[in-house]
């Protein structure tokens, strides 16, 4: 990567984090609202009705428009596939000012449809294995990874796409990094059998912006084995937090050994809560974790972090650690950090901690300046926060969410003042919208129908929404 783009990338990142603090207090506006009936500024929601699709895939508002970038099953231009199941994405500019799109694949072995090698892998002949973290003995190959994607926003084409990192299981989500990578997490904790699963998984990889094909897929140990969901990092501190997608899930902390350079090791930890001992924090029976209240943090450090019985998370409860409901989206904003736990609260429908950095963050004499906690948002209104899955910080400021319900799903945004508007429907199936990102000109919205395997460019008068450009 050269100078320019390690510039821009940083200065980008550190702006993003800014817009995060200031969108998710919208959340919180959101979430405070009073019940129909009340008097409240943010009882109905915003509508801009959306325009009907003639061709029934994605309703969309008057002047925006989309078309479909790629699809599973494309062939690329390494001559494999695109795989399926598009899920977390990152967006970066490359020297040539094109959009730089890393995708991640959330498949395991046996989604052969969804396969980049093909639906009987019959490509695969034609790979050198040893590019694969997990090649199945060429038999039962991880059918996970991400493809990277080359895009010209001007003229609305893609230029380049293939498979950046191979073998892997189920790749949900992930976080861009400052230095301009794209960090993803495998969902899955399948154990190595000798015969056809020949790797342990559950681990983290790194696929820097600029890789131009597969890269060695050498999964970040240290980082720990557990069912990773999302990773945001500290430009300053260059601490790395990371969630679990479990019921009964940690939050952990690695503090690498060299900035940059994860490979190089670290420490890795949990969150815990000073003077609560193995804090549930998830509110389904009673309310142990009152909103808007600051709790001191401190963090716990972890051994035998690859856990090869999966039980990472028991140890560190039983240490002390705090438990939370599936701990999924996690977003770096100026000096603090937010994260959604999808199902907490009494009624399930998700929590938003909001997490407030130490000046010494990671370092000596945190103890003496600790870190705080607080549930930030806890959702009683379904219509409001419902198990939100991806979600994105619009250049303008307000936060823009998928839904995942089964059902009929829309991209949600929040404005400021806490009102809810509808971006998106999804027309052409029930399947979940994953991935939401703006390319770094904030001229795009990107977005995946999972179940389709289809990658989505939007555009249109953004400035509608705001002046503010990314």
């Amino acid at each position: 990567m050269s100078n320019n783009q390690k510039d821009y990338t940083r200065r980008h990142f550190i702006k993003q984090s800014t817009l995060t603090s200031l969108a998710l207090i919208s959340l919180v506006n959101c979430t405070n609202r009073k019940k129909k009936g009340e008097n409240s500024v943010n009882e109905e929601a915003v509508s801009l009705d959306l325009k009907p699709d003639a061709n029934g895939y994605l309703d969309l508002p008057e002047g925006f428009s989309y078309k479909v970038i790629s699809k599973s099953g494309q062939k690329m231009s390494d001559g494999l596939l695109v795989p399926g199941r598009p899920d977390g994405m990152g967006a970066f500019l490359d020297d040539a000012g094109r959009t730089v799109i890393i995708c991640n694949h959330e498949n395991s072995p046996t989604t052969l449809e969804h396969s980049p090698f093909g639906p009987a892998n019959e490509l695969l002949s034609g790979v050198d294995l040893d590019k694969l973290f997990d090649s199945g003995s060429g038999i039962n190959p991880g059918l996970g990874g991400t493809t990277t994607l080359i895009y010209d926003e001007e003229k609305g084409i893609v230029v380049d796409q293939y498979l950046s990192l191979a073998g892997t299981y189920r790749n949900c989500a992930g976080g861009v990094s400052p230095w301009g990578s794209w960090i993803t997490c495998e969902e899955d904790v399948t154990k190595a059998d000798g015969k056809q699963i020949l790797e342990d998984h559950g681990y983290v990889f790194e696929v820097p912006m600029d890789a131009k094909e597969m890269v060695p897929p050498t999964p970040i140990k240290a980082m720990g084995r557990f069912n990773h969901e999302a990773v945001a990092v500290d430009p300053k501190s260059g601490c790395i937090y990371l969630t679990e997608d479990r019921h009964d899930g940690l939050i952990y902390r690695f503090i690498p050994n060299e900035k940059e350079n994860l490979l190089a090791g670290g420490l890795l930890q949990a969150l815990a809560i000073r003077d609560k001992k193995s804090l549930d924090t998830r509110n389904w029976e009673s309310q142990e974790v009152p909103r808007n209240t600051s709790m001191e943090v401190f963090w716990i450090d972890l051994d035998n972090v690859e856990a090869p019985e999966d039980d990472l998370r028991f140890r560190g409860f039983d240490a002390g650690a705090a438990r939370f409901a599936r701990g999924e989206g996690i977003w770096m904003g100026e000096g603090e950090l937010f994260f959604a736990c999808t199902n907490g609260g009494p009624h399930n429908f998700g929590q938003v901690f909001k997490y407030s950095l130490s000046p010494k963050e990671g370092m000596e004499g945190e103890n003496e300046q600790p870190a705080m906690l607080e549930l930030y948002a806890e959702s009683n209104d379904k219509t409001v926060l419902h198990m939100c899955d991806n979600l994105t910080i619009a250049p303008w400021g307000d936060v823009l969410l998928c839904e995942d319900n089964g059902e009929l799903n829309h991209i949600r945004g929040i404005d400021k003042d806490g009102n809810i508007y509808t971006m998106a429907c999804n027309r052409s199936s029930k399947s979940e919208l994953t991935g939401l990102v703006f390319s770094p000109s904030g001229k795009t919205l990107f977005v995946n129908v999972q179940e389709n395997g289809d990658t989505v460019a939007i555009t249109g008068p953004w400035e509608r929404f705001g002046k503010e450009s990314v």
